[in-house]
């Protein structure tokens, strides 16, 4: 559930000589991209401030009853594939819908994410949690490409009642390829959901107005739900899109060395401590452009930047 690829470390520094002493150095950090583990701390910050996990839930609630009903055909075991899963509660989540509406199925749940720190998250939750009986968790710590690489090597195309992607095609290279690839391990009848940031969110007027205002250090790609139902139509997918209003508090992005702050721009743009690496004029072209109408709106006496949801259900 990442906005932004996992990208190679690459840390620069400029080393500049004290002008009035050259025996001292001073190291002016430059911008760099989010680590795994910072990344980890990063969207965490934005799920603390965010409806995000609400707005999944109220998606649950309303729509996945009737998505599940629909699965497994009568079969006795039910077979889930989550692909970019991360620590694993909206999985969780589905999988309690799907065991109320198929009572005694046995279901295989198949898991690929390459951050291990979510994968060893996932497998707490999983520890800990109750009602897990009769399900069975398999982890592939691999990207989407990595797993789709070795199904083709070692041509073991196994198939999947459901498979849901939520919030993880922005680090995918080839995002047409890669629904087509899971599209295809759908058994007949299954499911594909694919869960992406709403057209109508502050996140695609930001990514198509503003795409000035962001570093290059911001290594995800610009991608919301226009971009996946023009490939599922390409494909001649036949698909239902769900939108659901989300929100996502930014005020402390505007309040100098608030903490949280910091770790939200650092999600916003992918980019290490952006607030204190980030040219002035860059730091402040961005938070202009948060504040634009299109992008954020004004809640008593915060500032709630758009954060709609698409979930897109594509048929098999």
């Amino acid at each position: 559930m990442e906005r932004n690829r996992l990208p190679s470390m690459n840390f620069e520094a400029e080393i500049l000589a004290d002008p009035h002493d050259n025996s001292e150095l001073y190291v002016i950090p430059s911008m760099r991209s989010l680590t795994a583990e910072e990344y980890v701390e990063a969207f965490q910050s934005f799920l603390d401030h965010s409806t995000e996990h609400q707005c999944m839930d109220e998606f649950n609630k309303e729509v996945m009853p009737h998505i599940m009903a629909g699965l497994g055909n009568g079969k006795s075991t039910i077979n889930i594939l989550g692909v970019g899963s991360g620590t694993g509660e909206q999985d969780l989540k589905m999988i309690q819908i799907l065991q109320a509406a198929h009572p005694g199925v046995l279901i295989n749940n198949e898991i690929i994410e390459p951050n291990p720190q979510h994968v060893a998250a996932y497998k707490e939750l999983v520890n800990r949690a109750p009602d897990l009986q009769g399900v069975s968790f398999t982890w592939h710590q691999l990207t989407s490409s990595e797993y789709e690489q070795q199904v083709k090597e070692k041509n073991t195309h196994k198939k999947f009642d459901f498979i849901h992607m939520i919030q993880m095609l922005y680090r995918v290279e080839d995002i047409p390829n890669t629904i087509k690839f899971f599209h295809s391990c759908l058994n007949h009848q299954g499911k594909l959901l694919i869960i992406i940031l709403s057209d109508s969110s502050g996140w695609a007027s930001l990514w198509k107005k503003y795409r000035h205002c962001l570093p290059s250090t911001d290594s995800g790609h610009y991608i919301t739900s226009d971009s996946i139902t023009a490939v599922l139509r390409k494909l001649g997918i036949k698909y239902h899109v769900y939108e659901f209003p989300s929100g996502w508090d930014i005020t402390e992005c505007f309040i100098e060395g608030d903490p949280a702050g910091g770790h939200m721009m650092d999600f916003l743009t992918g980019t290490k401590n952006f607030l204190g690496t980030a040219p002035a004029a860059l730091r402040s072209r961005l938070q202009e452009a948060l504040c634009q109408p299109e992008c954020s709106s004004r809640k008593d006496g915060r500032v709630i930047f758009c954060n709609n949801l698409s979930m897109i259900v594509a048929e098999s």
